[in-house]
C-alpha cells in the first residue's frame, strides 16, 4: 500500500486521479462505469468519491447515482483559467480572427508535451470534432501540436519528441521522431503547419505558434475545416490573417503579467 501510495501522490494524488477520471466522460457517469476503468479497488475507489463529494470536488446525483464534477472544481477551474494561460488576453484577437475566416479557431497550449485546448471559436457551421477548450490532445499530429514543437529551444524539443506517443489514428499520421523531425524542418522554414487529416478522418488546418519576441514559444493558434468544405491549398491563403492575429496575441502578452511576477508566465513543455 505503500507503494501505491507514493507513486500515486498518496490520497491527494489518488483522488486527483479519480477526478480526472469524472472529468474525462464529459458529463455523468455512474459507479460502475468509474470502477470498470478504476486502478483502485472498489472499497478505495467509493471512499475517494466520497471524500471528494464532501469536499464539493464531485456531486452526485440522488435518483441516477451519477457523479459530476462538483461547484468547487468548476469554480477553480474558472479561476486557473483567468490567471494561468494565454485565453483571457487572446478572446477579442479570436472573435475578430473566426469573423474573418468563418471556420474553427483554437488556441493552445503545450503542456507535459501534450496540447491543451484552452479557448475555441466555432465555425459558423460548427463542425463535430475532438479539440474543445479543456481538452489534451497530441502535439505530433496536430497542426497547431507541430507548430509549436517546431519552434522548441534545441535542449527541449528532443526530450519532448521522445514523449510522443507516435499512436497511428488516420492513414496521414506521423509515426516517428524522424518523419516528425523532417516536417518541424520544413514548418521552422515556412512559418506554419498543417494538420493533413492525421488525427481525424476529414479534419485538417493551418497553424501558427504564437512566439514571445525573442522566440520563446507562448502557444499555438490554429484554422480548422473540414474537407468538404475546404482543401489545404485554401486554407494556406489565410496564412496572413493567423500571422496578423499571432503578433497580436503576442504583443499582448509582453505586458501580460500573473500576480506578483515580474515576467511573462510560461507553461513549459517536458
Amino acid at each position: 500500500m505503500q507503494e501505491t501510495d507514493a507513486r500515486n501522490g498518496g490520497t491527494v494524488g489518488k483522488a486527483l486521479e479519480v477526478l480526472d477520471q469524472v472529468a474525462a466522460h464529459g458529463g455523468p457517469v455512474r459507479f460502475a462505469e468509474l470502477l470498470r476503468d478504476s486502478p483502485f479497488p472498489k472499497a478505495t475507489l467509493y471512499r475517494l468519491l466520497q471524500t471528494l463529494i464532501q469536499q464539493d470536488m464531485l456531486q452526485v446525483d440522488s435518483e441516477t447515482g451519477a457523479y459530476r464534477v462538483g461547484v468547487r472544481l468548476v469554480r477553480l477551474a474558472h479561476s486557473a483559467w483567468r490567471t494561468a494561460s494565454l485565453a483571457p488576453l487572446a478572446q477579442r484577437h479570436l472573435d475578430d480572427l473566426a469573423a474573418q475566416v468563418c471556420e474553427t479557431v483554437h488556441l493552445a497550449q503545450l503542456d507535459n508535451a501534450q496540447v491543451l485546448y484552452i479557448d475555441k471559436r466555432n465555425a459558423d457551421v460548427p463542425v463535430q470534432m475532438y479539440a474543445e477548450a479543456g481538452k489534451i490532445g497530441p502535439a505530433y499530429c496536430t497542426g497547431v501540436g507541430k507548430a509549436m514543437l517546431a519552434f522548441l529551444p534545441a535542449d527541449r524539443v528532443g526530450p519532448v519528441l521522445q514523449q510522443q506517443s507516435f499512436h497511428r489514428f488516420t492513414a496521414t499520421t506521423l509515426t516517428s521522431v524522424a518523419a516528425l523531425q523532417v516536417e518541424l524542418a520544413e514548418i521552422r522554414a515556412c512559418g506554419h503547419a498543417f494538420d493533413r487529416e492525421e488525427h481525424e478522418p476529414g479534419i485538417i488546418c493551418v497553424a501558427m505558434p504564437i512566439l514571445t519576441q525573442d522566440g520563446q514559444v507562448l502557444g499555438g493558434l490554429s484554422v480548422t475545416a473540414t474537407t468538404q468544405r475546404r482543401g489545404l491549398a485554401d486554407l494556406e491563403t489565410l496564412v496572413p490573417h493567423l500571422r496578423s492575429t499571432v503578433r497580436k496575441i503576442a504583443d499582448d502578452a509582453s505586458i501580460w503579467r500573473f500576480p506578483g511576477r515580474t515576467a511573462p508566465q510560461l507553461i513549459k513543455a517536458g
